[in-house]
């Protein structure tokens, strides 16, 4: 094998449009057939697969396919890798055995090899596949690590990246983070995904600044479905995962955004309106030292006070206290 550089983009994980990023092309996504096993790099029947498929094929010659096979579950053979990120005391990689649960996974590996959720707070998800997979909370853990059941779920195995979320995340700006990452990769050959990802992250950022109406979350949905069925390539048909996740799992942030206007999780700085539960401050003096307009009254021994007219709503305040003693 031989290593060659590519014109590297987010869309490129896309097998065709890799094949045109190392001809030196645009990498941009073509209709199949010709699948690359008939017609691939330059014209020649093709074999594309990852790198972690390749880096097992030399321990199955050296140990026999029987000793692979006995790693993992019948649909999905041997172990998975993780790229393990997020709101974790220490992040990495973590290897594990396809099948092993998710809530393994969370509370064995994040608990015991990564120390736990960062600041000590209360885990709330985790986001499996990638920019394009989805949300799971702590009640659909119990799916296993493999590519069927995560499906079922609405993740995907993706590019093995688990990203860890705490009681601070705000579920509905999460989707409209990845979802804003995946349009920006877009190659925008086909409508549905150039056109139809822009729509829906437009209907996200009014959510998310207070301005959501009546009837958006039943069109994210449809146009969610549609994208899904009429994009040309993986890229368009998983990009609407992060936001079919969050609503089947998390509906109720999207409703207290669009009927109560508020954020739960106090993400959403156009929601925001901070104040000090005096019962629950420690009296500590951290949040006055990490504000940076000076605007939290605080003697040593007292309760902080926060000006609100002085507050620009940064969030640093609410960050810094672990004891929640700011919403």
């Amino acid at each position: 094998m031989r290593i060659k550089a590519g014109a590297g983009a987010f869309v490129c994980g896309e097998e065709t449009a890799l094949m045109a990023s190392i001809e030196g092309e645009r990498g941009m996504s073509r209709p199949r057939p010709p699948f690359p096993a008939v017609k691939g790099l330059w014209g020649k029947p093709t074999n594309i697969n990852n790198v972690e498929t390749f880096a097992n094929v030399a321990y199955i010659l050296y140990n026999g396919a029987d000793w692979y096979s006995s790693i993992g579950t019948e649909g999905t053979k041997g172990t998975k890798i993780f790229a393990l990120t997020g709101k974790v005391k220490h992040t990495g990689l973590v290897e594990v055995p396809a099948g092993t649960t998710m809530k393994e996974v969370i509370y064995e590996v994040i608990y015991d090899v990564c120390g736990g959720i960062l600041n000590n707070r209360k885990f709330k998800a985790v986001q499996a596949g990638g920019p394009s997979g989805g949300c799971l909370p702590a009640e659909a853990l119990d799916a296993e690590v493999d590519y069927d059941s995560l499906i079922k779920a609405g993740a995907m195995m993706g590019s093995g990246g688990l990203v860890v979320m705490d009681e601070t995340t705000c579920m509905v700006d999460i989707a409209r983070f990845f979802l804003n990452f995946t349009r920006v990769e877009s190659c925008g050959k086909c409508i549905p995904c150039r056109i139809g990802l822009k729509i829906m992250l437009e209907i996200l950022e009014r959510i998310c600044s207070g301005e959501g109406r009546e009837g958006d979350l039943e069109l994210l949905e449809s146009m969610a479905y549609d994208i899904k069925k009429s994009s040309l390539c993986g890229l368009g048909q998983t990009a609407p995962n992060p936001v079919l996740s969050t609503l089947r799992y998390f509906r109720h942030e999207y409703e207290a955004h669009i009927k109560e206007k508020e954020c739960p999780s106090h993400a959403c700085k156009p929601l925001l309106h901070f104040r000090v539960i005096e019962e629950k401050c420690k009296k500590c003096g951290i949040c006055p030292r990490v504000c940076p307009v000076d605007c939290i009254q605080w003697e040593k021994g007292q309760v902080a006070v926060i000006d609100r007219e002085a507050c620009t709503e940064c969030t640093s305040c609410y960050d810094a206290c672990r004891f929640m003693a700011i919403e």
